[in-house]
């Protein structure tokens, strides 16, 4: 029996096989619009090795999505280079929603003014949220003469060149810090780089440096101790952890700040129903009460906002910290 095949039904049929071509060629696309991802686990890939601060950050996080997912996130460690590592995997796969990374001021910002071949540019990323932020605190050893940050720019303008401030390496967010503050209160004081905030913090507490800028969660059981003093946080507002720790921005200085965060991206042209939902899910799971007083107990600020005020944010931070690099001179290659 011959089939029925008018002109409309040819176009008809037609157009359900271009529909199904696209589909076959852009998964993606299908996962998105069917509202079936994830089907399986998602690969959380912190660029950095296990056991610090980022570490952490992402661990918390991947409980918590799990749960809001369905799905389980497994987090993936690769340092190396400053995160850049880590970061270019996620630049360079597959976008489809299980890689994501977990972002930071390091390689996702200060690299980019760093170093001059970077595998990846901050295009090659869809940012998610903004996960917390946490600031850079100025503390000075217990021998240090000054004991206020209004004291301490006295003590270090009218002493160009004669103390010292530590740092975690060279292009930290600490040494960077730093530079913004000496440009902006017009002092002078030797950068003695480390080799991580360990190594700083030891002759810190032994008086063997004056100074230095480092991430809150890493100064605050020194601080509590009594063997550093905190001068001044590094953000907009006071930090619950330092209480009667000025901000700079109090103390003189409208507008400094210079903060460590994290957040969460994927790889660019992942589709924008996955980005939405995994923007929904971060900002749940920053809500559980868990993970908010894990972070907020050494300091951190928690955030979770949505994926445009994130990526603006990021590229406020490219611009902000490029420019303190370039006035510290500092490269990485």
């Amino acid at each position: 029996m011959q089939e029925n095949t008018s002109p409309g039904r040819r176009r008809l049929g037609l157009a359900a096989l271009a529909a199904s071509a696209i589909v076959a060629l852009c998964p993606a696309a299908s996962w998105a619009q069917s509202g079936n991802w994830p089907t399986r686990p998602v690969k959380l890939i912190v660029p950095f090795p296990a056991g610090g601060s980022t570490d952490a950050v992402g661990r918390l996080l991947a409980a918590e999505l799990s749960k809001e997912l369905g799905q389980s996130v497994i987090v993936e460690n690769k340092g190396g280079a400053n995160g850049n590592i880590g970061s270019d995997v996620v630049a360079k796969a597959e976008p489809d929603g299980y890689t994501l990374l977990l972002s930071g001021v390091g390689s996702n910002a200060i690299s980019y003014a760093l170093y001059q071949s970077m595998p990846y540019r901050n295009s090659d990323f869809a940012h998610i949220s903004l996960l917390a932020t946490g600031p850079n605190v100025l503390v000075a050893n217990m021998d240090f003469p000054a004991t206020t940050f209004a004291d301490f720019i006295k003590l270090v303008r009218a002493n160009p060149g004669k103390y010292t401030h530590a740092s975690s390496g060279s292009g930290s967010s600490g040494h960077l810090a730093m530079e913004m503050l000496k440009q902006a209160a017009n002092i002078d004081l030797v950068h003695v780089p480390y080799k991580g905030g360990a190594a700083a913090i030891t002759d810190m507490i032994g008086g063997r440096v004056s100074v230095m800028f480092l991430n809150q969660d890493s100064l605050l059981p020194q601080v509590k101790a009594g063997k550093l003093r905190a001068l001044a946080v590094a953000s907009a507002q006071r930090n619950p952890a330092y209480p009667d720790t000025p901000t700079v921005a109090e103390s003189g200085y409208p507008g400094f700040a210079a903060e460590s965060w994290f957040g969460l991206s994927a790889p660019a042209k992942t589709p924008p129903a996955v980005i939405q939902r995994l923007n929904q899910a971060t900002v749940k799971a920053l809500a559980s009460p868990d993970i908010r007083q894990k972070l907020e107990s050494v300091g951190f600020v928690v955030v979770g906002d949505d994926p445009k005020a994130f990526s603006a944010f990021v590229e406020s931070e490219i611009t902000k910290w490029g420019a303190a690099a370039k006035a510290s001179g500092a490269r990485m290659d």
